[in-house]
């Protein structure tokens, strides 16, 4: 008896990821074992990304922290220990758009905690 082999799904398989290869250099976008691998890769270059784009805006928005409170006359270690100690619950995201697009507002905010 002759092996039976699906060939509808294999193809479709093979057709679904050189779609999401599509755009890809070279060999990249039209063989499929190329094109297979660079696709995988692609994933885990994804999900290694999503956490390490969490850390670069964390990093971010310390950066434009400490740059408008050293335009107060305070650091960003001392500006946060002072926020904390004073109980004001305020995460960094917030204080980094507030320095860019309201200093004044942040302005308030440290001096209520000089």
């Amino acid at each position: 008896m002759p092996r039976s082999v699906n060939h509808v799904a294999s193809r479709a398989k093979r057709k679904r990821i050189l779609k999401l290869t599509r755009g890809y250099y070279g060999a990249r976008k039209n063989v499929w074992t190329v094109a297979k691998n660079t696709w995988e890769k692609g994933l885990t270059y994804a999900f290694r990304d999503r956490r390490n784009k969490k850390r670069s805006f964390r990093a971010l928005w310390i950066q434009r922290i400490n740059a408008a409170a050293r335009l107060e006359g305070m650091s960003y270690s001392r500006l946060m220990g002072a926020l904390h100690a004073n109980g004001i619950e305020i995460n960094r995201k917030v204080l980094a758009d507030l320095a860019v697009n309201h200093p004044e507002a942040f302005k308030a905010i440290v001096a209520k905690v000089k």
